[in-house]
């Protein structure tokens, strides 16, 4: 791994580089698995609010 130090305007892009160097897979896993949980949430709260109308 190269000792480049990056700097990242997004946090969480700062967050995913931080697990990846820490090389952390299970932190990094559930952290993905809650943002597609939270995306199915909000197609599915769309998804609703368009076939109600």
């Amino acid at each position: 791994m190269s000792d480049t130090v990056e700097h990242h305007s997004d946090p969480q892009e700062a967050r995913l580089a931080l697990y990846l160097m820490d090389n952390d897979g299970d932190e990094l896993t559930d952290l993905l698995v809650a943002a597609l949980e939270d995306a199915f949430r909000i197609l599915g709260e769309d998804w609703a609010s368009q076939t109600m109308h």
